[in-house]
């Protein structure tokens, strides 16, 4: 398996390698370190849709608060995720940290197929995070461990951002990533237990596996320092998270969009 993922990953970042750079500079590129484009401290709300259960052809729309901040340039926020830097390179262009990603649970009783089984909780994954700037765009990794008793699971997460277009309005980052998921986390997100198991769904334990995702996230500047933000991904689930009887349908959309004030 360790083997797999590790040609996965080559081939991946190979591909990205070979992609010609829009834009290579020796200081670090603050569009770019993160998906969303950002020069400056971002604050505001948003919408979000997103899929009710795991692999849920079906969607819910939740609102979220937005932020995207760095604190003297050590401490940060992204999204649903917050970190600290503790080791620099001398221009900053490769950090290591750690970071705390949230991960949302789902109701059984919001799919068709989860209805009668036990809900699946809100946990937290603490770990140590790693982001690496070159002149082809950023790279940004981080290994995940469920701080909140959830699944108790680990996850691998390796992304790669690009700036694919930029003018003083408009600001355009294109991503693509891959996560790696062991088996206590995708046997309880999408696992069935012996008691949650019917005729039309069978008990199911789910191994480790690893998932695919790409997506696009902009901004559009409304006025002096107000940003509307949008954003939309596709994640192809593992076979193993695909292969669960709760699954209606591999591929899982994300879309966003919001408002924000820059300081």
């Amino acid at each position: 398996m360790r083997n797999i993922f590790t040609l996965k990953t080559f081939g991946l970042l190979s591909f990205l390698f070979f992609i010609p750079a829009a834009q290579a500079n020796d200081k670090i590129d603050r569009d770019t370190e993160t998906a969303i484009p950002r020069s400056k401290n971002l604050y505001g709300i948003g919408v979000a849709v997103l899929p009710k259960t795991s692999g849920s052809d079906e969607f819910r729309v939740m609102a979220l608060p937005i932020i995207n901040a760095n604190y003297a340039d050590r401490y940060y926020i992204n999204a649903l995720q917050a970190g600290v830097w503790i080791l620099d390179s001398d221009d900053k262009r490769l950090r290591l940290g750690l970071a705390a990603q949230a991960r949302f649970g789902w109701d059984a009783g919001d799919g068709r197929l989860t209805k009668g089984m036990r809900d699946r909780d809100f946990t937290v994954e603490i770990g140590p995070a790693l982001r690496w700037q070159t002149g082809l765009g950023t790279i940004n990794a981080q290994w995940g461990l469920d701080a909140g008793g959830a699944s108790n699971g680990q996850t691998i997460d390796l992304q790669f951002i690009r700036n694919l277009y930029r003018d003083n309005a408009f600001k355009l980052n294109g991503s693509m990533g891959l996560t790696w998921s062991d088996k206590k986390f995708n046997d309880y997100y999408f696992g069935v237990t012996a008691s949650e198991a019917l005729p039309s769904r069978p008990e199911y334990s789910a191994g480790s596996s690893v998932e695919y995702k790409a997506g696009l996230n902009g901004s559009y500047l409304v006025g002096a320092n107000n940003y509307i933000l949008f954003g939309t991904s596709i994640t192809r689930l593992g076979n193993q998270q695909a292969e669960s009887p709760i699954v209606e349908t591999r591929l899982q959309p994300f879309a966003y969009l919001g408002y924000s004030i820059a300081y």
